[in-house]
């Protein structure tokens, strides 16, 4: 494991230990996270701990022709429950995401801090969000960072019933369009299996994000 200081500097991914993280420290800085996501790294870490930065052994994917769309899922898409926008309300949308409630954690890992770096991300036309509305009231949503071939999702949430699953098929579906390779998902999660991700060989994904 490697102890970031000012340099602005990652070790190679494949010196991650068995549990994916790679270093701890350094900042938060627009140049860092950016130079991160490029690098197959992402940042995650609890508000009491230091920055940690992770690329785990198996990463979780979704390749745009794999979504998996429910025919009830359908059925609700078609009935235009929800307004779909993208990158009208960055901030409402990560705040929402830390103020979620998850199953298994306590408090969150969205911190002021990271609020703030992807605020500033997001100014720059990194960070990008898509937000989910029902009669004028925001829902739903997620946000990550555009690679420009690769989506990198960092949240998600959801205050009605499949507000979430509508958010991330409309990205899904926009990406597909635009010849994206893949939607990063990090880690697995079986909300994201039933939507046809499915995790790979950090080897593989390095691979397709650096083609």
């Amino acid at each position: 494991m490697y102890f970031l200081l000012k340099e602005l500097f990652f070790p190679d991914v494949s010196e991650a230990d068995k549990h994916g993280i790679l270093a701890v420290g350094g900042d938060l800085s627009p140049e860092r996270l950016m130079l991160a996501y490029r690098s197959g790294i992402f940042p995650w870490f609890d508000s009491d701990e230091p920055i940690l930065w992770w690329s785990p052994k198996e990463r979780m994917v979704l390749f745009p022709d794999e979504l998996k769309v429910s025919k009830s899922m359908r059925s609700i898409l078609l009935k235009e429950l929800f307004k779909v926008t993208f990158n009208k309300d960055f901030h409402a949308v990560i705040s929402s995401c830390s103020q979620i409630s998850r199953n298994g954690q306590e408090g969150t890992w969205i911190t002021n801090e990271m609020i703030e770096a992807y605020v500033k991300l997001h100014e720059l036309g990194y960070a990008k969000s898509v937000e989910v509305w029902q009669d004028d009231e925001l829902v739903g949503g997620l946000y990550g960072i555009d690679l420009g071939s690769v989506f990198c999702g960092e949240s998600m949430f959801s205050k009605v019933s499949n507000a979430s699953k509508v958010a991330f098929i409309t990205l899904v579906e926009n990406l597909k369009i635009r010849q994206y390779k893949l939607v990063d998902c990090q880690v697995y999660n079986d909300h994201l299996e039933s939507l046809g991700a499915r995790e790979i060989e950090r080897e593989e994904f390095m691979e397709i994000l650096n083609v």
